[in-house]
């Protein structure tokens, strides 16, 4: 019967590695046997184990390899990575290997090359010459390119997780309303703090609910406490964030009373309006027309402000990024350093931000609904942790948590690389939607 070895490192036994790994064998009808095993005698130490796996047939061992191999167990004796040629324009060879968002590496020359930009569901482009290797988005294959294909001299490696270094542990099980709040937004509030301290970036990607929830103070506070770096968000964010600085409103609600106000309903298009006669959302903060808010403090401090539209945008708002292959463009760019993504009540922003995100970015996820809590996790990102709870109620004890300290940032010395935010792009010249969308 065809067989081969494995081999496993690192913190296999934390991370539950070593029975997955086993459990996936058993599970094809495969039979498998240790041949080696140390375990690590600290916390810190990592583990070793060397296992023949058996199939019953070459083409049983091929699939069950590619498996193993996707949740982070190497071959004995790897094989060159193979590749083959992107022969049109965004169409990639039919075998060609598509990616986790774990660190990933290929056997080029006898050596592991680390796979750059690693992101879910994407292709692996290699430079034999210069031995490098990088992530590819199908769109982006350019002919010529050297796809890799098959999962011969590919490896993902599972990513560590010592116990005392365990970050957001309180989530483990991240679905109950019912844990407490505090020390889930405590660690949160720290992880941003530990990013910040060596100059990694801090993602915040929210939905209109920020708005809606009397939390754009919040956000606005933790942008110019150097909180946060980035946000990523959709037209309807901005919206209402222009309607609460220009009428108190957001969705035609008193924030202040939370009562409805009479022609109410078209706030927001009058909001979007005035945007859009201003020309930019920089000329319409030096208008005075963003007010103290989210946007306005993003322009203040230098936060980079991807906002990506959808079919249902009124407007939109100038800077709105209306083509999704551009906006995911320049999501795809921003994300580069980042090291803290917070998600909040921003589902399908979410999940497309996830897609995007390394598995070693540090992810939580918060909303009211459990349901959203858990579909980033389901959907690939399997790093991602949550918290349900108010929007408003995580944001105002964020705040607290961060407290009124010096701003935050890199310690004297270190770098950080920032790029452009669309503050100065020129509003879409489409016609103004037909439903009153800009509420999503």
């Amino acid at each position: 019967m065809p067989s081969t070895e494995i081999e496993l490192r690192g913190h296999i036994i934390d991370t539950y590695l070593l029975p997955r790994v086993w459990a996936a064998i058993t599970d094809s009808g495969g039979r498998y046997q240790v041949r080696e095993m140390r375990v690590g005698s600290s916390e810190s130490d990592p583990s070793y184990a060397r296992i023949a796996v058996v199939a019953d047939t070459d083409a049983d061992l091929d699939d069950l390899m590619r498996e193993l191999e996707r949740l982070g167990a190497s071959p004995m004796t790897p094989d060159e990575a193979r590749t083959e040629l992107v022969t049109r324009p965004g169409v990639l060879p039919d075998d060609f290997y598509a990616t986790t968002n774990l660190p990933t590496e290929v056997y080029l020359g006898g050596t592991w090359v680390p796979v750059t930009d690693i992101e879910m569901d994407v292709a692996i482009v290699v430079d034999r010459a210069a031995g490098t290797a990088h992530a590819v988005p199908m769109h982006e294959a350019r002919v010529g390119d050297a796809v890799v294909v098959g999962h011969e001299g590919v490896r993902v490696v599972p990513l560590g997780r010592p116990r005392e270094r365990e970050t957001f542990g309180f989530m483990q099980n991240p679905v109950s309303s019912e844990r407490a709040k505090a020390l889930a937004i405590r660690e949160v509030a720290e992880s941003i703090r530990a990013a910040r301290a060596h100059g990694g970036k801090v993602l915040f990607v929210l939905g209109p609910a920020i708005v809606h929830t009397a939390a754009r103070g919040s956000i606005a506070t933790l942008i110019r406490r150097g909180a946060i770096q980035t946000i990523f968000a959709g037209n309807a964010l901005a919206a209402h964030d222009a309607e609460a600085a220009i009428f108190g409103t957001s969705l035609g609600i008193d924030l202040n009373t939370g009562q409805p106000v009479e022609h109410g309903h078209r706030n927001h298009l009058r909001a979007i309006n005035a945007l859009r006669a201003a020309g930019s959302l920089d000329a319409a903060h030096r208008r005075g027309l963003l007010g103290d808010g989210i946007v306005a403090a993003a322009l203040e401090h230098d936060v980079e402000l991807v906002l990506a539209g959808s079919i249902r945008d009124d407007g939109p708002v100038p800077g709105v990024i209306t083509d999704a292959i551009a906006a995911q463009t320049a999501m795809r760019r921003a994300v580069r350093g980042t090291e803290v993504a917070v998600m909040v009540a921003s589902m399908l922003h979410g999940i497309a931000t996830g897609n995007l995100l390394p598995a070693t970015v540090r992810t939580v996820v918060v909303d009211i609904s459990p349901a959203v809590v858990t579909k980033l996790s389901d959907r690939g990102t399997a790093q991602a942790v949550g918290l349900v709870t108010d929007a408003e109620l995580f944001l105002s004890a964020l705040v607290a948590d961060l407290g009124p300290g010096p701003r935050l940032g890199p310690v004297e010395g270190a770098r950080m690389t920032t790029t452009p935010h669309p503050k100065a792009m020129p509003p879409h010249p489409g016609p103004d939607g037909e439903a009153g969308d800009a509420t999503r």
